[in-house]
């Protein structure tokens, strides 16, 4: 799909990207598509994380990088995700932990990505500040999912994940109130939940920009449109 090369990505995400995301509050997250959520994530102590937004420069159309978590984790089995993790101590930067949590669940070598910058945070219901670091993946590479989290390894085309089309808001009833979130399914993958909110917040800085609300999103009286 033509317009969904790795150089446009990059000159449409640019001018959003962040040199200190830790240093700032989470603007974005799951309260911002579901209001509901604000009171919940109000002065909530969040643990800090991050993930790799991994853009792989194929000639023509770009993809991102996504993995499907093993079934048998303690949180978010079965789920597609961003490669990313905890920010532990030891890591210098939000960056050097979505580069080495993607070395360990998918094999991904560091010098074949370029990291250009980090997205402001995002805020997760299950108690996260998720920054996401963009990142430019050399094509071709065999992927090395590690199988005690990752059971596998895939690419999305770009163009699939910036359009607006492709982005519905669903719900479903958890702690006896409905939550809304976005997913953007796709062939035999279901991508839903923290992942879909991140890239839809992507999308909307991008080619998304003066869109609409994906179809169904909740109005702040509760009801959808």
């Amino acid at each position: 799909m033509s317009g969904f090369d790795a150089d446009s990505f990059a000159a449409r995400i640019g001018p959003h990207l962040i040199d200190d995301p830790l240093g700032r509050s989470a603007p974005y997250g799951d309260a911002t598509l579901d209001a509901s959520l604000a009171p919940m994530l109000a002065g909530r102590p969040l643990k800090d994380a991050a993930v790799l937004v991994g853009i792989v420069t194929h000639p023509g159309e770009a993809a991102v990088v996504l993995t499907q978590r093993t079934e048998h984790l303690a949180s978010h089995a079965g789920q597609i995700a961003f490669p990313g993790g905890k920010i532990d101590r030891d890591d210098a930067s939000p960056v050097a932990t979505a580069l080495r949590e993607a070395e360990e669940e998918i094999g991904l070598d560091p010098a074949d990505a370029v990291p250009v910058g980090c997205l402001p945070a995002y805020a997760s219901n299950s108690g996260y500040r998720i920054v996401p670091v963009v990142a430019f993946v050399r094509p071709g590479l065999v992927w090395r999912p590690n199988p005690g989290e990752v059971a596998d390894v895939f690419e999305v085309p770009l163009g699939f994940l910036m359009s607006g089309a492709n982005h519905r808001v669903a719900s479903r009833v958890w702690q006896g109130r409905r939550r809304y979130f976005y997913e953007m399914p796709f062939e035999d993958r279901y991508i839903w939940g923290v992942t879909a909110g991140i890239l839809r917040q992507i999308f909307e800085r991008t080619w998304g920009v003066g869109s609409p609300p994906a179809p169904g999103t909740p109005r702040r009286d509760g009801s959808s449109g």
